[in-house]
């Protein structure tokens, strides 16, 4: 075991020997956390053994960070291919027929999507849209939108040498009714034209860092953070619009150094095969601006990717019932840090502990006690929210880092079981073993090949 490893163990195992802490976190610790509901001692009644715990969490330093957020998203021609997931959820996942066996003349020749509700653009849409109305009210965060692309003639050229390649749909704004239905009109106009990733970044920064022509009022105290939405590779502003020249590339560098400068962030998503078969200006973007790149293989799981964003620096929260020894990972987490979810429980007085998980792998809980009886919602109500949580968590564990958090969710376990065993040495009577955790999701299949 190495010594990053001794030091977690050491300190989950101190988690579950510490007394217990009020509602809210020390200052001091690691990962704050706030318990909204249930109070310290409060009665809580469900018709089942469930009980519904909401909060925040936040790595400690970091509230009241603010953060001024832009959505960059592709809408280059090839989005219009299907993405390999029924993304308007009308039951029928669109396939693009050129991939597939189908009778001859089924769909008109240019169809690369059965169903244009489930496109790429679609699905980047979506993402954006989900996350937008998820982020919490009050000014600390504001979110901006981006769309780019690149107008070609018909001999695949830039139709103008000073024309426009980006556009600013949503200035930076606390309004996230305003851009989420700007995001709708966007994926009414469809996709179009060429790549190019140069005109979108050096469109962030004059909106994020408030340069000459911005819309968008900067704050020196905000964190800065491009969320880059991209299917393929830069194919402008030099040379033809279906071709990655060099300097297309070097174009896209040149404008992620002037991001770093100008002290913005930027995370890239690269989605589908298109994209990752060559994501060099991607993940170099990413690497300049110290940001993290993510290979989205099925583009449509963009939708529960970009769910994973954290403005908190929170990766996981677990609720475990130490009164009854069980562990809960039924818990839905949210970009800004809050949290809503349930903790089996008996009737009666319970002791429940809230753990959560920062992305530096440091960890932080606090304890409450809380008096079930059996009443309240109905059972068919809760069981609804209940398979809510979990189907966005069977979602999440789709990302690379859910690795990560396995291992602390089984370590949050394996804990439980020590002390339950010592506390069976000690006299008292045996325990049920806990529920052993979900196993990852497995990983997506890849999408088949999109056309040029």
């Amino acid at each position: 075991m190495s010594a990053s490893d001794l030091v977690r163990v050491s300190l989950v195992a101190a988690l579950f020997t510490a007394p217990a802490a009020p509602c809210a976190a020390q200052a001091s610790d690691p990962v704050r956390i706030l318990i909204e509901t249930p109070k310290q001692g409060d009665v809580v009644q469900n018709k089942v053994h469930q009980a519904p715990i909401k909060g925040t969490a936040v790595a400690a330093g970091e509230r009241p960070a603010l953060f001024d957020v832009m959505i960059v998203i592709d809408i280059s021609g090839s989005t219009k291919v299907a993405s390999g997931v029924d993304v308007d959820g009308n039951g029928i996942v669109g396939v693009n027929p050129q991939f597939e066996l189908m009778p001859a003349g089924t769909y008109p020749e240019n169809t690369v999507s059965t169903d244009p509700g489930d496109s790429i653009l679609a699905a980047e849409v979506k993402a954006a849209d989900t996350l937008i109305s998820s982020l919490e009210p009050g000014g600390r965060i504001r979110a901006g939108v981006i769309t780019f692309s690149g107008e070609m003639n018909d001999q695949g050229m830039r139709k103008s040498y000073d024309q426009q390649d980006a556009w600013l749909e949503v200035p930076l704004t606390t309004d996230f009714v305003v851009a989420r239905r700007r995001l709708q009109a966007i994926l009414a106009r469809g996709p179009y034209g060429g790549t190019n990733f140069a005109a979108a970044v050096r469109l962030a920064i004059t909106e994020l860092a408030g340069l000459n022509g911005a819309r968008s009022t900067p704050r020196a105290d905000a964190k800065r953070v491009v969320l880059f939405l991209t299917d393929g590779i830069p194919t402008f502003p030099i040379g033809a619009g279906s071709v990655s020249d060099p300097g297309d590339v070097e174009a896209a560098l040149t404008a992620a150094r002037l991001a770093h400068k100008a002290g913005i962030t930027i995370n890239t998503y690269a989605l589908g095969p298109n994209a990752l078969t060559n994501p060099y200006a991607a993940t170099e973007m990413a690497r300049i601006t110290l940001g993290n790149y993510l290979a989205v293989q099925n583009p449509g799981n963009i939708v529960s990717f970009l769910q994973g964003v954290s403005f908190a620096n929170v990766d996981d929260v677990v609720f475990t019932n130490l009164t009854t020894k069980e562990v809960s990972y039924d818990v839905n987490l949210l970009p800004d840090g809050s949290f809503s979810g349930f903790v089996p429980v008996r009737e009666g007085k319970n002791q429940v502990r809230v753990t959560a998980l920062s992305s530096d792998g440091a960890s932080g809980s606090v304890d409450l006690e809380l008096d079930f009886q059996t009443s309240g919602l109905t059972e068919r109500e809760l069981a609804l929210e209940l398979e809510r949580v979990r189907e966005r968590n069977k979602q999440l564990m789709l990302l690379v880092e859910r690795e990560r958090i396995q291992r602390f969710r089984e370590q949050q376990r394996k804990e439980l079981e020590i002390e339950a065993g010592g506390s069976d040495g000690a006299g008292s009577s045996p325990q049920a073993a806990p529920p052993q955790a979900a196993p990852p999701k497995a990983a997506p299949q890849q999408a088949a090949p999109s056309g040029p």
